[in-house]
């Protein structure tokens, strides 16, 4: 493995996939049986990846960025095309059956649960299915028992349960076999907030407890605040960046948002557009050439402002003499604001070696 410490390893792997070039009609689509017209799509590009036993790492990137075809090389289901993966020192597409035994997995709504079945009657199955010692199930149960308060959920079948209930229920059996890993893809979408709260609470404590190593993908920067130390950064399947989450800070640290609201009761969606101009037209007649990055929400407009290059309390002056205002919030650059730079000056050096 080369590195002793760490429980997962990717060296310069790649994945690349053969997509047929498909042709139009019922005479294309005859054509399309015996067609040798392929084209290359690239997923995963050169990704190196060093992950240590007990880390959570956020795993990040937009839609079509390469993330789940990279977990599911971790996970064994697919071969990279070119480049090595291990993990626990095992080679996970050639030994699925070994891999499967060590890691846990919560991708999307898929449940690994049986619909019909009360939950406890699902975790039995499961013991059985990961040869789980009766100690080692009692302890982990006595574990889930001291960490949050499951009540009668033990007894309830799975499809009578809300989602929320249910993606705990299927966190809980992720970790039931004690695996060294933990994949969870994005494991609170569409959670009310003091169940996404719980869930993380539960992560966070399993982590501590049992040292298991956890890769989160997900697209709520809340999950990334409250429980990722690191983060890697992947858009169109090449890594942008690999360190602790302060430091992404820091990487854009010179960035404040200044928010303002202009209204003092509710706004048209047209009236809202039209303000939002008014304030890019003034800002970029007084201060051409420095960019802003702009955002509205609710009644607010957020001006992402660098203050390496214009001090955010000039612009908040400037705006004060031109428009009325009748809010206005400074807040720090969070991490999805940064996220999104990083994505955006991705996109630019793209466009500029093309």
């Amino acid at each position: 493995m080369g590195n002793s410490e760490s429980i997962i390893r990717l060296k310069d792997v790649m994945k690349e996939f053969k997509i047929l070039n498909r042709h139009e009609g019922l005479k294309g689509s005859l054509q399309d049986l015996f067609s040798r017209d392929y084209k290359i799509i690239t997923a995963v590009n050169h990704v190196s990846l060093d992950i240590a036993s007990g880390e959570i790492v956020g795993y990040l990137g937009p839609n079509g960025a390469g993330k789940s075809t990279t977990i599911k090389m971790m996970t064994g289901v697919l071969e990279p095309t070119s480049g090595e993966i291990f993990v626990n020192g095992k080679i996970p597409y050639k030994n699925r059956e070994g891999n499967a035994q060590n890691i846990g997995v919560v991708f999307g709504q898929r449940s690994q649960l049986w619909w019909a079945l009360p939950l406890v009657e699902s975790f039995k199955i499961l013991k059985d299915i990961y040869r789980i010692s009766d100690k080692d199930y009692r302890d982990m149960l006595d574990l889930y028992d001291s960490l949050i308060d499951l009540g009668d959920l033990y007894s309830k079948p799975v499809r009578q349960m809300s989602l929320g209930q249910r993606t705990l229920s299927d966190i809980l059996a992720a970790f039931l076999h004690n695996p060294a890993v933990v994949f969870l893809d994005e494991p609170t979408i569409g959670l009310d907030v003091s169940m996404k709260a719980k869930i993380r609470n539960l992560v966070s404590s399993l982590n501590q407890e049992k040292n298991t190593t956890v890769i989160l993908t997900t697209h709520d920067m809340g999950d990334v605040d409250a429980l990722c130390r690191r983060i890697v950064i992947i858009d169109k399947g090449t890594m942008l960046y690999d360190n602790d989450i302060e430091n992404l800070r820091s990487f854009f640290g010179a960035y404040r948002t200044l928010k303002v609201n202009m209204n003092k009761g509710e706004i048209t969606e047209e009236m809202k557009a039209e303000q939002l101009h008014t304030v890019e037209k003034l800002l970029s007649e007084q201060f051409s050439g420095i960019p802003f990055t702009y955002d509205t929400e609710d009644n607010w407009i957020s001006i992402l402002i660098d203050e390496s290059r214009v001090p955010l309390m000039k612009v908040l002056n400037y705006l004060q003499e031109n428009v009325k205002i009748n809010d206005v919030r400074l807040e720090e650059i969070s991490t999805e604001s940064v996220i999104k730079k990083i994505y955006e000056n991705n996109e630019k050096e793209r466009k500029k070696q093309n």
